[in-house]
């Protein structure tokens, strides 16, 4: 039975255009990259972007928290963070005579978890409890999170100095991960122009929606419905990839889960009630590039997850469906 606080489809629909506007309207980047970045976020996961410095990624995390109308927090990763820093800590009060819990960032609707892969792997461990139950847990008492609750870390290539690879486990609770990558030479003149009538750094933009049309957007891939042979097409373009000589591991049954999920959401960013094969071509990538793992020999011939992801879409049939 459909959620009772889904919104229509067609309503959804016009919010998340409205939304993906805003956000348009004070960062620089390809449309498709922020419908991916809100897939995640109506998909009810986390969402991992990796760039270069000075890309926009934190830009794009303040200015989506702006339009969905949500409480915001950065937390910057260094690796002297601890995890209390993220999660809060008792701290004893004087007058009271007695310890009190003091919230971390953590406690908000829009997390930045900036430059994840800075911080050492115990501190990251520390995000995982919050990214996959909504709450964590101090000196034995668990809290919740706010309610809606998502994480969007952003981190380095972990080729540049000072950096830790997120571990698999870390990695696969991200349900996307993708870049911006540089714009092109008009959008950096855009840029500058953009720069030239305002008077502050960084730009801001007002909210799309309220935060209780953001908890109704979430229930409605709820409502979207995905045809057997499509589900087949999920399920086998994430088996394909654990076939391939070059990977060691492959998408998990979890991975699918997300993939099926990923799918439905990015449908009612189309205003569709159905997910058709483009909506799951649309988020393959960046739903399973990043719980691959090549094997050492891949690795030394220079092979890539987006290869594997490609030979597996081009490999894997369509299926023709209707609505």
């Amino acid at each position: 039975m459909p959620p009772a606080d889904a919104l229509p489809i067609d309503e959804a629909a016009r919010l998340c255009t409205d939304v993906i506007d805003r956000v348009n309207e004070a960062v620089i980047g390809e449309r498709d990259f922020f419908e991916i970045v809100l897939t995640g976020a109506l998909a009810r996961g986390h969402v991992l972007l990796e760039d270069v410095p000075g890309t926009g990624k934190t830009l794009t995390a303040i200015v989506l928290a702006q339009a969905l109308g949500l409480d915001f927090s950065r937390v910057q990763f260094t690796p002297d963070l601890l995890p209390s820093d993220i999660t809060g800590s008792h701290v004893y009060d004087e007058h009271a005579r007695e310890f009190e819990f003091q919230a971390g960032p953590i406690f908000a609707n829009v997390v930045l978890a900036d430059e994840i892969n800075r911080a050492p792997p115990k501190t990251q461990a520390a995000l995982l409890e919050a990214m996959d139950e909504k709450q964590v847990t101090v000196d034995g008492t668990t809290h919740q999170l706010p309610d809606p609750f998502f994480v969007i870390a952003t981190q380095n290539p972990v080729e540049q100095e000072g950096t830790f690879e997120l571990p698999e486990a870390q990695r696969d609770r991200f349900v996307v991960k993708t870049s911006m990558g540089y714009p092109d030479r008009a959008g950096e003149l855009e840029l500058i122009d953009r720069r030239s009538k305002r008077h502050t750094q960084m730009p801001s933009v007002g909210s799309a929606v309220t935060p209780d049309q953001v908890r109704r957007l979430q229930e409605t891939p709820e409502t979207v419905t995905m045809h057997q042979q499509v589900r087949e097409y999920v399920v086998d373009l994430a088996r394909a990839t654990r076939e391939d000589e070059r990977v060691d591991v492959g998408v998990s049954p979890r991975g699918i889960q997300r993939f099926y999920e990923a799918s439905r959401a990015h449908a009612v960013i189309a205003g569709r009630d159905y997910v058709a094969p483009e909506d799951v071509k649309f988020v393959a990538r960046e739903v399973m590039q990043h719980r691959i793992v090549l094997t050492p020999q891949a690795n030394i011939q220079n092979a890539s997850t987006e290869d594997v992801v490609s030979s597996v879409l081009n490999r894997i049939e369509v299926p023709a469906v209707s609505p």
